[in-house]
């Protein structure tokens, strides 16, 4: 069976390394995405003393820090070298992942127009 391997993380400057790992882990493709986290949002807007309702997206084109989803669908097999590559790269210390981010598994029912995998391929 097929899974999605999802890390968030603050470090987006190590987003591409933890995609370029996962490639050479045989990962069939890598997606980095940045997004805004609302704990991050909230507390940015009140050290610059605005209201959150009001200004939302002003604060999202002003802030420079974001986060970054990296994930790939890959077998079951790949699920823990991945999250054990990305955790390395990342820096993090303890298997809670303490100040470096997240993961998550989600399973994959189905697929459609993904590159072909050696390991996703198998009848």
């Amino acid at each position: 069976m097929t899974k999605m391997v999802l890390v968030i993380t603050t470090k987006i400057e190590r987003g591409l390394q933890v995609a370029e790992a996962w490639e050479e882990l045989g990962a069939p493709g890598v997606t980095l995405i940045d997004c805004h986290g609302l704990h991050r949002l909230r507390e940015r807007s009140k050290t610059l003393e605005i209201n959150l309702i009001v200004s939302l997206a002003s604060v999202m084109r002003q802030i420079e820090e974001t986060n970054q989803i990296i994930f790939s669908v890959v077998d079951d097999d790949l699920v823990d070298p991945l999250i054990d590559a990305a955790g390395d790269v990342l820096g993090a210390v303890d298997p809670d992942w303490q100040g470096v981010g997240v993961a998550f598994v989600l399973p994959v029912e189905r697929t459609v127009g993904m590159r072909p995998s050696p390991s996703l391929s198998r009848p």
